[in-house]
């Protein structure tokens, strides 16, 4: 069948567009342009002036077309922008679901049906697997490598139409072997690093670009509202975080945590561990790729890009779920809130906030009945 292959310009996506080929497939390759094509290519980016010559160069070995889609303004307005305005929120983004979501799962599958391709194919670490009642979202066989977290948002439609080559792969030394083998020019080539856009010195840099407002120094207090230190920048916390806290990281003989974040004020609260840790909380913008019943499932929840899963009841809302966690854990606002049973993803959301104290209680009890 005829296949878009979204190349990012590096060797996984490169690989997968040589095995389809091999397959029998007819391969149209994609490229997002996601940077100023005249500037010099960026160190660690993504889809910058570099990869894309790069991808180009494997289509022109293997022999297929290749296309490139401007999305610069695209990629600025729904991720750069989001990521800043988020952390200006207080909240910790996951700029990688934006992307997927905003430009490579919008763009390039419009771009897949355009051309009367029967699927898209990616680079991604996670499997699609045909269930009983349709096409199944699933960790890979490399757990190493996994990508489930950041792909939650993919909705079922989409996923009917996707299809993801290396979620069987052993691990990424074979990938790599397998380039060599198609005598790929990027076999060799690094990954790009985890926020492809920050490449001139740190995250806080940008969001203090484009929220002036946000930068310099300000105050470390506690839950009672107390000064109990000073900061040189609020972007630099999260919920859960004990770094970069100096002299308040242990007050009273009891080690502190962040507990929350007010950027209009450039404040970092504090507290105990105790105070940090909830066992309910709120998540919006859910994405269900299964039916979810009116009174919860219970599975196993992941809160942050390399943490366990842990287990919860999710109860469906009209604007979104609650999680009930059997044990207590310290979600950031803002990060994603992925669903799993055994390897399935069966949705995820945005973590919004931590419930009230009585909220927490009640939460507590529902919990222990929920798990025996």
């Amino acid at each position: 069948m005829r296949v878009l292959v979204a190349m990012s310009g590096g060797v996984d996506s490169s690989v997968v567009a040589a095995r389809l080929l091999e397959e029998g497939h007819e391969v149209v390759g994609a490229t997002l342009q996601l940077y100023d094509s005249r500037a010099p290519a960026k160190k660690g980016a993504c889809c910058a002036g570099q990869d894309i010559r790069d991808a180009r160069a494997v289509a022109d070995r293997l022999g297929f077309p290749h296309y490139v889609i401007d999305a610069e303004q695209r990629f600025t307005n729904s991720v750069i922008e989001r990521f800043a305005d988020a952390y200006a929120q207080g909240e910790t983004p996951v700029p990688c679901v934006a992307c997927n979501q905003g430009v490579k799962f919008t763009d390039l599958l419009g771009l897949a049906r355009e051309i009367g391709a029967q699927a898209m194919a990616t680079g991604h670490y996670v499997r699609r697997i045909e269930g009983p009642e349709g096409a199944e979202l699933h960790r890979p066989v490399d757990i190493e490598r996994d990508q489930s977290w950041f792909l939650f948002a993919t909705t079922r439609d989409q996923l009917e139409f996707l299809r993801f080559p290396l979620g069987d792969m052993p691990d990424k030394a074979a990938v790599r072997r397998e380039a060599e083998r198609y005598g790929l020019v990027v076999a060799g080539k690094p990954d790009s690093q985890d926020l492809c856009f920050v490449t001139d010195g740190s995250y806080v840099d940008l969001v203090e670009r484009m929220h002036p407002e946000m930068a310099g120094p300000g105050e470390i207090v506690d839950r009672q509202g107390r000064v109990v230190g000073q900061h040189e920048g609020v972007m630099r916390f999260t919920v859960g975080q004990s770094k970069r806290l100096g002299n308040a990281a242990r007050l009273e003989g009891e080690r502190q945590m962040v507990v929350g974040v007010e950027p209009a004020h450039r404040r970092v609260i504090i507290g105990p561990r105790a105070q940090a840790s909830v066992q309910a909380l709120s998540v919006r913008d859910v994405n269900w790729l299964v039916d979810a019943p009116p009174e919860g499932l219970v599975c196993r929840v992941q809160m942050r890009a390399r943490e366990a899963p842990r287990p919860a009841r999710v109860v469906p809302t009209p604007d979104g779920a609650r999680v009930l966690l059997e044990e207590p854990a310290m979600p950031a606002p803002g990060q994603a809130c992925v669903f799993y049973q055994d390897s399935r993803i069966l949705g995820g959301g945005f973590i919004r906030r931590a419930e009230p104290q009585g909220d927490q209680d009640a939460a507590q009890a529902a919990g222990a009945k929920a798990h025996g």
